[in-house]
């Protein structure tokens, strides 16, 4: 990512809400993680979310890998 970048706070939450609605829509199967298909989707959804949020063009598969890491941890353990 560009060290000079600076993505504003406001749209940060709206980012942050976003990406969470899409997770949360591509990961209500029991088997999301397993599924290539529904990996695809929640890829092709987060791609087109960031860029219609003005987030930069760099390291997006970075960005997906991270946001899907996140994803299957927060559905992990949110069932302990």
């Amino acid at each position: 990512m560009y060290k000079d970048f600076k993505y504003p706070e406001d749209k940060l939450i709206l980012l942050s809400k976003a990406v969470k609605d899409l997770v949360d829509g591509q990961a209500k199967f029991p088997d999301w993680n397993k599924r290539d298909d529904i990996k695809s989707a929640l890829k092709v959804g987060l791609i087109l979310l960031l860029d219609e949020l003005g987030y930069p063009l760099v390291e997006r598969d970075e960005v997906y890998v991270e946001i899907f890491e996140q994803a299957e941890n927060f559905k992990k353990y949110s069932n302990l």
